[in-house]
């Protein structure tokens, strides 16, 4: 079970990462996308610090409510940025495995207590 739990929470963590260095090195593209789904660009810097720490308290795992918080707020950004895309009519595949992946890390974490 701690395996699954590393995969997963090790993925998410670098889906997360991928997305947050988008946000900080792509600002313009990415607060384009976000005008086109009618969300406020200035979201965007605030979104990537907010998902950097996120990673952080889910790799230290050191306050267990902030972890959970963590959590909370990467599921939230899924299931709205999926929702956006979808009604924009792009494609969600990646997007639904990458709420897959975080339930995953989410429920076997709760199990093993890593």
């Amino acid at each position: 079970m701690k395996i699954v739990y590393w995969i997963t929470t090790v993925a998410m963590c670098a889906i997360m990462l991928y997305s947050a260095q988008m946000y900080f090195f792509n600002t313009q593209m990415v607060k384009g996308f976000f005008e086109s789904f009618n969300y406020p660009p200035y979201i965007v810097i605030p979104l990537a610090i907010a998902k950097v720490m996120a990673v952080l308290a889910i790799l230290t795992n050191k306050i267990k409510w902030i972890k959970e918080w963590a959590y909370a707020g990467f599921f939230f950004d899924l299931v709205l940025a999926t929702a956006a895309h979808y009604y924009a009519g792009h494609p969600i595949g990646l997007s639904v495995y990458a709420i897959l992946i975080l339930i995953i890390s989410y429920t076997v974490g709760k199990k093993i207590r890593p």
